[in-house]
Formats: C-alpha cells, sequence, structure tokens
C-alpha cells in the first residue's frame, strides 16, 4: 500500500503553485505522491503543471476544463487516492507552504492517533508569529471559527482535539473517510470540510491538530486576496444554512435555534459594518432555497449518547470562542 497522496485544488495563481510544490521538494519524508487538480486555470499554470508531470513518476495532475469549485475537485483528488491505494489523503491549498517536516509528522501523528483527519499548525505567510489556524472549531451560534486564529504561535502548546481538520492542510485517513463519504459537491467552495468533519463526528470519529506538522498560510489567495469578498461572504452564508440542516438532528436543532439566530444576527450587523451586508443576506436565502439540493444525516444510525457528546463539545467550544476573541482585543 502506498502512503500518502498529496492533492492540491488549483486555480490561476501559479506563482502560488510554484512556491507550493518547491516546499514539498524540501520533505524528508519521502514516501508521498503529488496530485494536482487545476481547475481551468488560464495563467500558464497548465505549462507547468504538465512539465512537472512530465520530470517525474511521483506528479500527477487530472486537467479540469472550468472551474467545478474546491469540493469536487478535492473528490477527484480523493477518489484517485482511493483508486491507487494510498493509506492517507493529505489536502494541501495552493497559498500553503510548508515546512521540511510537514508530511512526516502528520503521518506520525495519524499512525500514533486513532483520528479521522489531522489538522496543522497554519501560521500567517504575512506573519509568522501568528496564528492563521490550528484546526477548525463550531460553536452554538450556528458558525465555524479558526482554533486560536490571531494568536501568538506561543499559544499553540499542545495538540488536542478539533471539531474539523482544515481542509486547506490537513490529513485524512482513507479508510475512514472510504466510509463517511466525500466533500458535498453543492457547498462548491467554503465549510465543505467542516461538513464532512460534522459527518465524521455522526460517525463517532475524531479530529485532532498538530503543532509540529507547520505552514505558512496566505489565505483567500484564490477567491479574493482579502479577508473578505463578496464570494467568500456569501458562499459561507449559504453552506452555513445547509450544514445546520444536514447535520443535526431536530432535538439539537431546538436546544440551538435561538443561539444560532442570536449568531446570525450578530454576522449580519458584522458585515453590513463591513460593507458586505447585502451579501450576507443573499447568502442566507440562497441558503434556505438550496436546501432541496443536499441530504440530511440518517440520524437512526446515531445513539444519543453521541448526539449528547457533540452537543456537550458545541457548547466548549462556544466558551473557547468567547475567551479567544477576548484574548486578541485584549493584545
Amino acid at each position: 500500500m502506498k502512503k500518502v497522496l498529496v492533492v492540491i485544488p488549483h486555480f490561476n495563481k501559479l506563482n502560488l503553485l510554484v512556491k507550493c510544490i518547491e516546499k514539498l521538494k524540501e520533505q524528508s519524508f519521502n514516501d508521498f505522491e503529488v496530485l494536482i487538480i487545476d481547475n481551468g486555470s488560464i495563467d500558464g499554470s497548465i505549462q507547468f503543471i504538465n512539465e512537472l508531470v512530465n520530470s517525474s513518476k511521483l506528479y500527477h495532475s487530472i486537467l479540469l476544463s472550468e472551474n467545478i469549485g474546491f469540493a469536487a475537485a478535492v473528490n477527484k483528488g480523493i477518489k484517485y487516492s482511493f483508486d491507487n491505494n494510498f493509506k492517507y489523503t493529505i489536502l494541501l491549498n495552493n497559498d500553503a507552504f510548508v515546512s521540511c517536516d510537514f508530511i512526516k509528522n502528520l503521518v506520525f501523528a495519524m499512525e500514533t492517533r486513532n483520528a479521522f483527519a489531522i489538522s496543522s499548525l497554519m501560521l500567517s505567510a504575512k506573519n509568522k508569529n501568528l496564528i492563521d489556524d490550528f484546526g477548525d472549531n463550531y460553536n452554538i451560534f450556528g458558525y465555524a471559527y479558526q482554533d486560536l486564529t490571531g494568536l501568538d504561535r506561543s499559544f499553540a502548546t499542545k495538540n488536542s482535539k478539533v471539531f474539523s481538520a482544515c481542509a486547506g492542510a490537513s490529513i485524512y485517513d482513507n479508510k475512514k473517510l472510504e466510509r463517511v463519504g466525500l466533500f458535498d459537491e453543492e457547498f462548491f467552495a467554503y465549510l465543505e470540510d467542516l461538513d464532512l468533519s460534522f459527518r465524521a463526528k455522526l460517525y463517532g470519529y475524531s479530529c485532532e491538530n498538530c503543532k509540529e506538522a507547520i505552514c505558512y498560510h496566505l489565505g483567500s489567495a484564490t477567491s479574493g486576496d482579502t479577508k473578505y469578498n463578496e464570494f467568500k461572504v456569501r458562499m459561507s452564508a449559504r453552506n452555513n444554512i445547509l450544514l445546520i440542516y444536514k447535520n443535526m438532528p431536530i432535538i439539537m436543532l431546538i436546544i440551538n435555534l435561538f443561539y444560532i439566530v442570536i449568531g446570525f444576527i450578530a454576522k449580519q450587523i458584522y458585515f453590513i459594518k463591513k460593507g458586505f451586508g447585502i451579501d450576507y443576506f443573499f447568502g442566507i436565502i440562497e441558503g434556505f432555497r438550496d436546501l432541496k439540493y443536499v441530504e440530511r444525516f440518517d440520524f437512526r444510525k446515531v445513539s444519543i449518547f453521541r448526539l449528547i457528546k457533540i452537543e456537550f463539545e458545541i457548547i466548549l467550544n462556544s466558551i473557547k470562542y468567547i475567551m479567544q476573541f477576548l484574548k486578541r482585543k485584549l493584545g
């Protein structure tokens, strides 16, 4: 059995892909191959990808004629990983630049823990002392947040369980992934990783993080070079509605509904102030409109004790979210 397939979804931004590949070539771990999924780039990326594939049997590509979205592109990579008998799949954004022991440390973490997925320590490429993401969490207000984001890297003192692995730089156990299923392509981009990890939790699996696996992330480099843009805000709002509908049983919806409404109102006010109020509002509308395109989890497969455990985690994540928010504000 082959060990690791690194799947890189790519759309334009050739300069980022070149740097991403350069860092992979410096890895201390050798038992891996790379698959680039190109979403119809028109900036010269195809020539670079073809030259790379022709240079070594360790590089592969799937060249698409149009942008089918992050989720669908990644699914093609995961299917390739299944079909070619890889044990693990690493998903890596083209704007994530890995340290030399990145793959070695993720594989070691996978081999010594019983996790569905393990998220790396993503530091900001613009300020390498700041944490960009250390796995993702989900709170009672109905939205995800990046664990420890915006805090100094010294806060990442230990490895722990997280609600979701960030698909920008994480490793997945293919055996467990085959049972849970692929990314929901209706999400197109954003929150598809949280949806997958929520589903994994309903199956009884866990997600964790690994502080030893470090990469440097630009963030939103493909969809837009700012923290927020119209597409990201609209799609995130839409997909948040789909996420809740798909993964929360009625009892959990009833328990959390008040807080979810408060959270959505707070987000609406926030994005109005940021100039994206209309995008957020219509993203919510699109979410309700598109419920018919997604399938709810079969909660008959889930014990009440597992649901209680997930609900308790969501409540604890709400406390963590508030504490981390205060830490950032207080400096």
